[in-house]
């Protein structure tokens, strides 16, 4: 399934303004999240974006782009302004071939939006805006929220709030496509708005690093997306020695390459030696996830210290993980 989503505005034209915030830039942080969630959520999903950063793109550039792509879905990210509060989503005006279609997708989108935001319902319309008249494919345009309106942009300067945005929008489109949840992300009874993580893992940002849509981009240090500032985090997940992470617990985030992540005092690694007779070891930080056992007497090496639900854990030069309980290993 190939997704192209529009971030509203960009570069020299800032989109609409309130409270000290612009479209261009809210737009933009909306549209990378819901690309976050459809590529680490979801199997055999593509996504294309008409900009990733704050360039100038004409209109008839993005639509273009999209039309060349074939993407099967376009996704316009707008913010609204003068004239009142609240969600409200657009199709093209008028009769074409896929309407009772691109309108049934439009509300299954639209009442996730609405759901998972809480935003005043400003209903389902039409109008011969460019990004749904000239894209071939099917194609909603969506404004969320007033920028001018002090309620709506109180929410809108909020990171948690751009979340449920996405959210909402990428919980929509999963329906509206039918698109199917990878396994590792398949979570039971998980509402729109309330998102569980199935790990306390904390992760400390020492500077600001480049931010990532996939672990291969961070392992490979190409296609950055964002950037990530110092802090503590929540990691979402892990993979090919990457972390993703999150300001929000459960809810995916950028994929930052760790190795970039030196403070000012690094952790030197060290050895540490296996007191029991037998101990298991684990394939991610998570004592659950259990994936061999060591030996009495076997020798690893310590990359970093990590405190896992509670308890200190130790991550392996391996890429494996081992309890850092001194009455079961020691420093050698």
């Amino acid at each position: 399934m190939k997704i192209f989503i529009d971030p509203g505005h960009g570069g020299s034209d800032t989109g609409a303004t309130g409270y000290g915030l612009r479209e261009k830039d809210l737009t933009l942080s909306i549209s990378k999240r819901i690309e976050s969630i459809l590529l680490n959520e979801y199997d055999n999903v593509q996504v294309k974006m008409s900009r990733t950063g704050d360039q100038t793109v004409s209109l008839n550039e993005r639509t273009n782009a999209a039309n060349a792509w074939n993407a099967d879905f376009l996704l316009s990210v707008h913010i609204n302004a003068s004239g009142g509060s609240g969600f409200e989503s657009y199709i093209y005006i008028g009769q074409f071939p896929s309407r009772a279609a691109t309108d049934q997708k439009r509300k299954i989108i639209h009442d996730e939006v609405i759901k998972a935001t809480g935003l005043i319902d400003r209903g389902k319309k039409e109008a011969d805006f460019h990004m749904v008249r000239e894209s071939h494919m099917q194609s909603v345009l969506t404004e969320n929220g007033f920028i001018d309106n002090a309620h709506d942009a109180n929410l809108l300067s909020q990171s948690s709030f751009l979340d449920k945005i996405a959210r909402g929008h990428a919980n929509g489109l999963e329906k509206a496509l039918k698109l199917k949840k990878k396994a590792s992300q398949s979570v039971a009874a998980v509402s729109s708005t309330s998102v569980v993580s199935s790990s306390n893992e904390k992760y400390k940002i020492n500077k600001t690093l480049a931010g990532y849509s996939t672990a291969a981009d961070a392992k490979a240090e190409v296609n950055k997306k964002t950037t990530v500032p110092k802090g503590e985090y929540f990691v979402y997940n892990r993979s090919q020695g990457m972390v993703n992470v999150t300001q929000v617990k459960g809810m995916p985030g950028s994929w930052i390459n760790p190795n970039n992540n030196k403070g000012t005092n690094p952790q030197k690694s060290f050895l540490i030696k296996v007191k029991a007779d037998e101990l298991w070891y684990y394939n991610k930080p998570d004592w659950n996830a259990r994936k061999g056992t060591a030996k009495k007497g076997e020798v690893f090496t310590v990359v970093d210290t990590l405190i896992v639900n509670g308890a200190k854990m130790y991550e392996l030069k391996s890429g494996t993980y081992i309890t850092a309980n001194p009455q079961y290993v020691e420093k050698i």
